[in-house]
């Protein structure tokens, strides 16, 4: 016991002496660096082993090369100097080029995306929130003589991001068609009361076509260009059966569609009605008009609602700088119009091809002016297109007594179609005709289709519609 216990302490000993020894010898086989070296820091030490160094300041070398020579070159090929003008052009002046931008205010949305978010459409409209034109005419070119330079024509042309509430019914998703066939993305909010989702389904597969179901009454955020602002029940069945919704849609919905615009600079078009003028005392109407308007009446919902959607947008345009247009409608026909929407020439129309009586409310002898649905259309996209608020009347002149409108509906879809009379309804209008003198001047505008000419086109599709229906009818009994 006594020999171990000597053995095992010299082998202590000899331990301690190898450790006091390793803290002065490295040993051949260790790859560590000692603690207590007195050599090199360790990232100096890094970077001269395996010539790191060398090929750090190899590419060091390299990278200085190309943008020391790079101007050289450039100036040794014409064709790349054109393509660094043209592509990438040099600024002169910022603060130059923020004023022609902007206008003197906020930049628009279309410009939020950079830079070169719009280059291609050509020079940008502060009041427009778009591009037009060939050439891009803001501050750009060649740095030394200030000269404007052309933007390469391969560049696509910007396409504007557009929002359709009520895109799904009749007059918006005519709208719709029109936007897309042009090439702007459309974003269509719809909550699908009197809009229907067959009128926009063939939109389905564009990829720059989209659908939400929504109700404006509640708040939304999206990024968009321009706003046009269609929801609401336009027909007296459909805003007389929920008037306090009606009412809810026209002002709710109105400002929080307007907010938006306010938040993005959105454009933002209202789209209002001839019923602001109520049973006028004036004939025919122009914008300058106040109107004679029950305020407590049956319609009122309608009529009020939309005579506040108008205040607000003004009070959101003097107060808040929004963009906004006021568009009037008179009464609009064709497809896609639903059958049964109490209006007077859905009403005929169906009643005609139905094989019933024409109905006629009171002595059939109040007038209407009628217009087809592809001219208002083009009155409403000129109208966002231009540079003035408005309001503006988009209607026919065009006018019919409805027991003349009935003779038309008669020679077109069935001579032997009989007439039947009711009692008129409350606050009906006696007289309506529109004014388009301003519309005229300042849109260019003015309707193209004649009662006589787009009454059949209409007539095609509820005849479709309807044979539709009776044979859904047929299977389910």
């Amino acid at each position: 016991m006594k020999q171990l216990h000597k053995q095992s302490s010299l082998n202590h000993r000899r331990d301690e002496e190898n450790q006091g020894s390793s803290s002065h010898v490295t040993s051949p086989y260790s790859n560590k660096t000692l603690k207590n070296s007195r050599t090199l820091p360790r990232s100096l030490s890094y970077l001269l082993k395996e010539q790191r160094l060398l090929f750090v300041l190899v590419g060091i070398l390299i990278a200085s090369s190309f943008f020391i020579l790079q101007p050289t070159l450039t100036k040794l090929s014409p064709s790349e100097s054109h393509f660094t003008r043209t592509f990438v052009p040099h600024i002169a002046n910022r603060d130059e080029i923020s004023d022609q931008y902007s206008g003197g205010g906020d930049v628009n949305p279309a410009f939020s995306g950079g830079f070169g978010t719009g280059v291609g459409n050509g020079g940008y409209s502060s009041s427009g929130g778009r591009f037009s034109g060939g050439d891009v005419n803001a501050g750009m070119g060649n740095y030394r003589s200030g000269k404007v330079e052309r933007v390469p024509i391969s560049i696509p042309g910007k396409r504007l991001r557009i929002v359709v509430t009520g895109g799904a019914g009749f007059v918006g998703s005519h709208l719709v068609d029109k936007l897309l066939g042009r090439g702007d993305s459309v974003i269509v909010i719809d909550n699908f009361f009197t809009g229907r989702k067959e009128n926009v389904m063939h939109h389905f597969g564009n990829p720059r076509f989209e659908l939400i179901r929504h109700d404006v009454v509640e708040p939304i955020l999206l990024e968009v260009d321009q706003i046009y602002h269609l929801a609401c029940p336009a027909s007296p069945v459909h805003y007389k059966f929920n008037p306090i919704k009606t009412i809810k849609t026209n002002v709710m919905g109105t400002l929080n569609m307007l907010g938006l615009a306010k938040r993005i600079g959105a454009r933002f078009l209202l789209t209002s009605t001839s019923e602001v003028y109520g049973d006028p005392l004036e004939h025919p109407q122009k914008e300058t008009y106040w109107g004679n308007v029950n305020p407590i009446g049956v319609r009122s919902c309608y009529d009020e609602g939309k005579r506040t959607a108008e205040t607000l947008a003004m009070d959101y345009h003097r107060g808040a700088g929004v963009e906004v247009r006021i568009a009037r409608i008179f009464n609009t026909y064709g497809p896609r119009m639903c059958i049964d929407d109490g209006r007077v020439v859905s009403n005929f129309v169906a009643q005609a091809l139905r094989k019933q009586p024409l109905t006629v409310y009171g002595d059939g002898k109040q007038t209407r002016s009628f217009q087809y649905v592809a001219d208002l259309v083009d009155g409403l996209v000129a109208l966002m297109e231009g540079d003035h608020v408005g309001p503006f009347n988009l209607g026919n002149p065009g006018e019919f007594t409805m027991l003349e409108l009935a003779e038309v509906v008669k020679q077109t879809i069935d001579s032997s179609a009989t007439v039947e009379f009711k009692p008129n309804t409350a606050d009906d209008p006696h007289m309506r005709k529109p004014d388009i003198t301003k519309a005229k001047e300042l849109l260019n505008w003015e309707p193209k289709i004649s009662l006589n000419e787009g009454l059949p086109r209409m007539v095609t599709d509820f005849q479709k519609r309807i044979d539709e229906e009776t044979q859904r009818l047929l299977r389910i009994k």
